[in-house]
């Protein structure tokens, strides 16, 4: 490991530890005053996304917000998107992959039918250069998502900040029950996402996510039981792509 290694894998511990004695308001605070436009966030308009969304536009409304539209969303998925984007007056950034979900299809076929090896390419094609070019365009190597342990078990040791290859990863809502989120959601009057009262736990591309059902995990309701998550592979060093 290198100095420079070890220096951002310090500031990551470092900003982890602060950030667990704030509140999540000040969480966001504290990285806008730190690291100004070197931050960006990054949405998928999930079932929970109207809370990370809120707390950004009242507590630091100038940071940037990344949508990659991988062309498979559900028509209930971008109805969600503009009514939140209208509402908290987001500064969205849209990002599509280079290859149509038409070309992809005529190229490749259903890649999320193709195994492991077509999922990898599909994430690839659909996620991963998006957010990666996103990145740089901004200019950004602070990644703000809205992942929390409480979705899943890979993540109860998950600290609040860490350093996946050049970019540090920041969750400001990590520590954030089920519970915690629906009461937030309550208290400010937010919007579920139009297909959370038909059964959905999680979301994400329409050919890849079905209701949950006859005691279905949450875990078990994308890709056939794997969690390839709407965002950067593991393999790329960076992961989680949510809020």
């Amino acid at each position: 490991m290198t100095v420079s290694q070890t220096a951002s894998l310090s500031e990551a511990e470092a900003l982890s530890a602060e950030l667990a004695r704030l509140k999540a308001g000040e969480r966001l605070q504290l990285l806008h005053e730190r690291y100004g436009k070197r931050l960006i966030a990054s949405t998928s308009f999930g079932l929970q996304a109207a809370v990370m969304l809120d707390l950004i536009a009242r507590n630091a409304p100038e940071i940037p917000v990344v949508f990659i539209d991988t062309g498979y969303h559900f028509p209930e998925t971008y109805q969600y998107a503009e009514e939140l984007t209208q509402r908290f007056g987001t500064d969205l950034r849209v990002y599509h992959p280079t290859h149509s979900a038409a070309r992809i299809e005529a190229l490749w076929g259903k890649l999320w039918e193709l195994g492991k090896e077509g999922m990898d390419k599909y994430g690839v094609l659909t996620k991963i250069e998006p957010m990666d070019r996103a990145l740089r365009e901004t200019g950004a190597d602070v990644w703000i998502s809205g992942l929390r342990r409480s979705q899943s078990s890979t993540r109860t040791e998950r600290p609040f900040a860490e350093q996946q290859k050049k970019t540090l990863k920041v969750y400001p809502i990590l520590d954030w029950a089920d519970a915690q989120v629906s009461v937030y959601m309550h208290d400010r009057g937010l919007p579920q996402h139009p297909l959370a009262s038909q059964g959905y736990v999680t979301m994400g591309d329409w050919h890849s996510t079905r209701p949950a059902v006859d005691g279905l995990s949450a875990e078990a309701t994308r890709f056939n039981g794997e969690k390839y998550e709407c965002g950067l592979h593991l393999d790329s060093g960076n992961t989680d792509f949510q809020i």
